[in-house]
């Protein structure tokens, strides 16, 4: 990664507080559930968001359906589901405002990209937010 692609994630997660983690996992197991923990021990406030665990509570906070169903804004929305299922949410995310839409390692998508830079969102994809901050910030 070149050093102007650094400080851009650099600046993303320096500016960032807020986080919804759609495809959050109660299992602990699971990536999504690691780096909830992980940006959690960061000081990031982090709302999980899966249809599947809305109401349960993950880390301490309560799981949403949907990005809609979240009552305050969120600056970042990470996103571990596949890419066909990107450009829904990237839909969402500009609905809710957020700044910023980061796609998961292995995620990507044409769709969600150009979605996300017409209205002026922040787009990463193909990157795990939990090891660019590690490398980063870390």
């Amino acid at each position: 990664m070149d050093a102007p692609a650094q400080q851009r994630l650099k600046r993303i997660l320096s500016d960032t507080s807020s986080i919804a983690l759609v495809g959050a996992s109660n299992r602990p197991e699971r990536a999504s559930y690691q780096v909830m923990d992980y940006l959690q021990q960061q000081g990031y406030r982090v709302f999980p968001v899966n249809p599947q665990l809305a109401g349960a509570v993950i880390l301490g906070e309560t799981c949403v359906a949907g990005l809609e169903d979240l009552d305050q804004p969120v600056q970042l929305v990470n996103v571990f589901r596949r890419g066909e299922f990107a450009a829904d949410i990237a839909l969402e995310a500009i609905e809710h405002e957020a700044l910023c839409l980061w796609l998961q390692e292995g995620v990507t998508s044409k769709a969600a990209a150009e979605a996300a830079t017409e209205a002026e969102l922040e787009y990463v994809e193909d990157l795990c937010i939990k090891v660019a901050h590690r490398e980063l910030l870390g």
